[in-house]
């Protein structure tokens, strides 16, 4: 692998979360009501709830 297909992928990964964050963000957003009827969980503590999901990249890489 290149240095920049490596660098494409990481970019790419790092494009999906912040849309992915913007995403939760408004529907984090919108009326508790409405959040119900579009089917919108509950927040949870945790690393579900940080702003860029869990970490999973440390764990593809010894894949």
């Amino acid at each position: 692998m290149s240095i920049l297909s490596s660098i494409g992928r990481i970019a790419t990964e790092y494009s999906a979360a912040r849309t992915r964050a913007r995403t939760e963000r408004v529907l984090r957003s919108l009326p508790i009501e409405l959040r119900k009827d579009i089917g919108w969980p509950e927040p949870i503590d945790g690393w579900a709830n940080r702003p860029f999901g869990p970490i999973t990249r440390a764990n593809s890489l010894s894949s």
